[in-house]
């Protein structure tokens, strides 16, 4: 599987950032990439108005995943990426979703918020409550993850253990004290230690670090963005992940059950 990873700063105009999506979506294409993975809330963002969340969210049926939706007809690239999609309580619902010729064939809404480091996401943010879906992508079987749930094993965990061979990560991974290392540490660990490839997406621009990568299941990087918009390929390979699983069969190995969502 080839992969792509489209890096840039959300404005807070849904129709450049639907602009952008696109451009990056021809040169993925172009590209001969199987999968595009965008940032974690591409529709609108302002740093000086975290209320644009709630103000530009819009339906899945909206006008921005339409044009998007639109775009990817008649091919067979699979294009990953999270929007805020209105929801009860005047909130929103952060939503992972996968597009392929012109259908939405997965969605999944964030299950851990990001009420860490002087932020609370829950003011704005309904969390989800459903285990993400497998997406198979290529012949491999592709797990969805957004942003903050890197921090919680446990989701990456169940992932591989239902058959993920690759996780998505689209994010918005804000700068911050240690946070670049935390980035670099969290994503290699969550690949590392499911033998897994790690596909990690952040928006770049004033307030997030970029520094998309791609890791294997050895913990290996293989491709790195900067801290400026980028489209980075990379190759995953299914013998890769084979010889890791076979020198370290950690997910034959566990003592735990499968982790399961708490009930609320």
């Amino acid at each position: 599987m080839k992969v792509a990873m489209g890096q840039f700063a959300v404005s807070r105009e849904w129709q450049e950032n639907a602009d952008i999506c696109i451009d990056l979506m021809t040169r993925a294409g172009s590209g001969g990439a199987d999968l595009l993975v965008l940032p974690e809330g591409v529709l609108a963002r302002d740093i000086a108005d975290p209320d644009l969340v709630l103000k530009a969210a819009q339906p899945l049926d909206g006008p921005f995943l339409t044009r998007l939706l639109q775009k990817s007809k008649g091919n067979e690239l699979t294009t990953m990426m999270s929007v805020h999609v209105p929801t009860e309580g005047n909130k929103a619902l952060n939503v992972l979703v996968a597009l392929r010729n012109g259908e939405i064939i997965a969605a999944y809404e964030k299950l851990h918020l990001y009420d860490a480091f002087a932020m609370q996401e829950s003011q704005r943010v309904n969390p989800g409550h459903v285990i993400p879906p497998l997406v198979e992508v290529a012949g491999m079987k592709v797990g969805l993850m957004t942003c903050y749930d890197v921090r919680f094993p446990e989701l990456a965990r169940r992932l591989a253990l239902d058959g993920a061979e690759v996780l998505v990560l689209p994010s918005a991974w804000v700068k911050g004290p240690l946070k670049e290392m935390h980035w670099e540490l969290l994503t290699t660990a969550r690949a590392l230690e499911n033998t897994c490839y790690m596909v990690a997406v952040g928006e770049c621009g004033p307030r997030n670090i970029g520094n998309s990568l791609v890791i294997d299941p050895l913990g290996v990087a293989i491709a790195k963005a900067p801290e400026s918009a980028a489209l980075v390929f990379a190759d995953i390979d299914p013998q890769r992940i084979a010889y890791a699983r076979s020198l370290l069969p950690v997910l034959e190995n566990r003592r735990f059950a499968r982790p399961e969502l708490k009930t609320e």
